[in-house]
């Protein structure tokens, strides 16, 4: 969906009255959520996604009755893939008092957020930001992540990578704290496991040319290629690996790396390609089977991983807020600090020591499900894995 079409879609669900008499009628204080994501720039695609989720969560609720019979209202603003742009986006949406946001993808942006959340009196849930200090050094007070983060992600990886024959790797990794972070966890990672880390490589945000890069992975003569890359970024280097014969010789291997949106615009050229999945239709509880049904009857399809993951951090913000009867940013926090609940990946616990979502996680491959390729859940990991909160979170 284009841009003006994605908000064109928001602002008839926010415009139109899709209550039900309950909270019609109710004279409580709606649930104002400010949706603050990617609509342009180098995230647009996850943000369209993301902003997609939300606005189907408001709409399911609303039709529903609301939240603890509370209209559910929304605000949507673009962060233009920038913390700067973020900042401005969402402490006006704060101010406004659409202050319980949610929705960017990238950590640098989400590590602004939260370092305004006091000064701004808001709360903000994390769906779709992997860095540690989100939940290690840099955890807040009125922070919360949904998603899983890259230690969560890497312990499972080291697992999966203990059956992987592979003994040389390379890294290509985006050019900032997130992607810096994933490397640093593989070199130690493929360290532990008597594997090789040949070559790593980082690309600043915004490259167009890979073939420099895939050059000198296909010069390090590597069984394997460590890919830490999002958004456009990832389509191009997909794309040009494919293209100058990289994926013959050496196998790609993702982190954060196969979502449904880069399947779509690469093609063949991620069929195979193994990866952490930080949500998946094939997930087999209750919750997620009915999300899944409402969701395939309204757009035809399964949700993606950033669409489900983004459904999840809505539910959230939802259960804090009937957990703590207000729609006060600090009452909603408070109230959810070790709330446990059901979810769409099953039982969850929202950890008071580091207010991380405790959740299984799951490793998979892009395979060909009736007709189209898509992420497929084939393995899940437990929560004890990573059951430790960083000892650099201090709430």
């Amino acid at each position: 969906m284009k841009k003006r079409e994605l908000l064109k879609a928001i602002a008839l669900t926010t415009g139109i009255s899709l209550l039900s008499p309950l909270v019609a009628a109710s004279e409580k204080d709606p649930v104002r959520i400010g949706a603050v994501s990617s609509m342009s720039g180098v995230f647009e695609q996850q943000g369209q996604e993301v902003l997609r989720a939300i606005e189907f969560a408001v709409e399911e609720a609303n039709a529903k009755g609301g939240v603890d019979g509370r209209e559910v209202a929304i605000e949507v603003a673009d962060d233009e893939s920038t913390p700067d742009g973020a900042r401005r986006s969402a402490e006006k949406l704060a101010r406004e008092g659409h202050n319980l946001l949610i929705g960017p993808i990238s950590s640098s942006i989400s590590m602004t957020l939260s370092q305004n959340l006091d000064r701004w009196d808001a709360m903000y849930v994390v769906v779709a930001s992997k860095l540690d200090a989100l939940t290690g050094k840099s955890c807040h007070a009125r922070m919360f992540r949904t998603n899983h983060n890259d230690v969560m992600d890497l312990a499972m990886m080291k697992e999966w990578m203990k059956t992987v024959d592979e003994k040389k790797f390379g890294i290509i990794a985006a050019d900032y704290t997130w992607g810096h972070g994933s490397t640093e966890f593989f070199e130690k990672t493929a360290k532990e496991l008597g594997k090789e880390v040949k070559v790593s490589l980082f690309a600043p945000l915004g490259t167009k040319d890979f073939a420099p890069y895939v050059a000198q992975l296909r010069d390090a003569d590597v069984d394997a290629v460590w890919v830490a890359m999002v958004g456009r970024d990832a389509i191009s280097f997909v794309k040009q690996a494919d293209s100058f014969g990289l994926n013959d010789t050496s196998r790609l291997i993702g982190h954060a790396l196969i979502f449904q949106y880069l399947v779509d615009a690469t093609g063949d050229a991620t069929h195979g390609v193994w990866g952490n999945i930080g949500y998946g239709a094939d997930i087999d509880t209750e919750r997620n089977r009915q999300f899944v049904a409402a969701w395939t009857e309204k757009f035809g399809r399964v949700p993606t991983e950033n669409e489900g993951q983004a459904y999840n951090g809505v539910q959230l913000i939802f259960e804090g807020v009937k957990l703590a009867g207000s729609t006060a940013p600090g009452d909603v926090a408070k109230a959810l600090e070790d709330a446990e609940y059901e979810s769409i990946y099953g039982p969850a616990l929202m950890r008071g020591a580091d207010h991380q979502l405790q959740i299984p996680n799951y490793v998979g491959e892009v395979a060909q499900v009736d007709g189209k390729l898509r992420p497929v859940v084939e393995k899940t990991y437990p929560i004890s894995l990573y059951s430790t909160p960083s000892a650099d979170c201090s709430i």
